[in-house]
């Protein structure tokens, strides 16, 4: 997600939920504290009551028109929730060698724990030399990838899974290429009628042969300030910035080419920022609420994203009844568009007047203590591990298919 400035903390806000609305699960709460987890307020919670998920705003009902269905309830989903059992074996692949590496040893923990609690014991594997061996002699029924970065999210990895033919939670490869592109996403997204801020995406290469001066200055007559720079590929907002004007856009241009070869400028667009969880759990891509992102330092950088305390999260999101369902349709169009399986998040601003730009999708989105998925999972009244579960199952269940046809 782009780093962008947020609304003024307001009272009654929090970062995490209270400890009776986390449910009877108390070993894993005090887990959580010991990993540095968000500390909790006095009255304070973000998280939606179950009843209250089912017909809050992001379940897109009320809405217009046709397109996308309107996404289930939270009852409707917990019908379908899958009973604890041992009779699966599951790997969670965490790590690898990203910059995203840290976060990625969170969220595998994170899954791993959320597992444990449905009584699946899941082996919590390393992206290194000794994968391929360890998953061939002690094949899995399905893997639940929980890496960032471009180990996780450009497709390589998951290509090799499949080379494998194990089984695995997520966007496949082919689609993957696209989503982690993010001028190839927003073309895509643009070109199925979602709105999404223009952009200049160009490789280090062209600054560097046409003269970095005459490029940036077409780019500001076209794009105007302020401006969002950012990787056109990469995540957790690792070389991304936003400038007020020209002039601070070559050195923002220098940080951004640390982290790639490509990058993107595109206006920065003032509102809300919303991410939006799609998640199928069999039928079919249903948006969760919204969450609202509140950044302290106003920008939702790493340290504000992955530092607990540094950002507010408002779920849902506090927007009218019209918007949360329009931001809920963007993120199902968005996951349907671009050929997403399983789970996706999708970033996106939800301006003054109400109008939702897409930023970007993220197919391996973070499941830390931080993590905006997560936040969205229990805000539907839903059960991280049994979502988590529930999908591997399916993963596993395609691998069956393939091999009956």
């Amino acid at each position: 997600m782009s780093e962008r400035g947020g609304p003024q903390r307001e009272p009654g806000a929090t970062t995490a939920l209270r400890p009776e609305e986390r449910g009877p699960d108390r070993q894993q709460e005090r887990e959580q504290r010991e990993r540095g987890g968000p500390q909790r307020e006095p009255g304070a919670t973000t998280a939606l009551r179950p009843e209250a998920a089912a017909n809050g705003p992001a379940s897109g009902r009320g809405r217009a028109g046709g397109g996308v269905p309107p996404a289930r309830t939270a009852s409707a989903m917990r019908s379908g929730r899958t009973q604890p059992s041992e009779d699966i074996s599951v790997v969670v692949l965490a790590g690898g060698l990203d910059l995203e590496r840290d976060v990625s040893l969170r969220s595998g923990r994170r899954v791993s724990d959320a597992l444990r609690m449905t009584r699946v014991q899941a082996r919590l594997l390393d992206a290194d030399g000794a994968l391929l061996a360890r998953l061939v002699d002690d094949r899995p029924d399905a893997v639940f990838v929980a890496l960032h970065g471009k180990a996780g999210e450009d497709g390589a990895l998951r290509t090799v899974l499949e080379l494998l033919d194990v089984p695995y939670v997520g966007t496949s490869a082919t689609a993957c290429r696209v989503a982690w592109d993010k001028p190839s996403a927003k073309a895509a997204v643009r070109a199925a009628g979602l709105a999404t801020p223009d952009w200049v995406a160009l490789p280090h290469s062209t600054f560097r042969e046409l003269g970095a001066v005459a490029v940036l200055d077409r780019i500001v007559a076209r794009l105007g300030a302020p401006l969002m720079v950012k990787p056109a590929q990469g995540g957790s907002a690792l070389g991304a910035q936003q400038i007020q004007d020209a002039d601070e856009l070559p050195a923002a241009m220098v940080s951004c080419f640390s982290y790639g070869e490509t990058v993107l400028i595109e206006p920065f667009v003032a509102g809300v920022e919303v991410a939006v969880t799609v998640v199928d759990v069999g039928s079919g891509p249903q948006a969760l609420p919204a969450v609202e992102i509140v950044p302290f330092s106003g920008v939702f950088d790493y340290a504000s994203r992955y530092t607990a305390g540094m950002t507010t999260y408002h779920t849902p999101a506090r927007l009218p009844a019209a918007a949360a369902a329009e931001v809920a349709e963007v993120a199902v169009r968005a996951h349907t568009v671009l050929g997403l399986r399983d789970l996706s998040r999708t970033d996106a601003i939800v301006t003054p007047d109400g109008a939702i730009e897409f930023l970007e999708v993220n197919v391996a989105p973070g499941m830390t203590e931080t993590s905006l998925l997560p936040m969205a999972v229990e805000a539907a009244g839903l059960d991280l591990g049994e979502v988590c579960l529930t999908m591997l199952r399916r993963a596993a269940a395609r691998r069956r298919a393939t091999t009956l046809d």
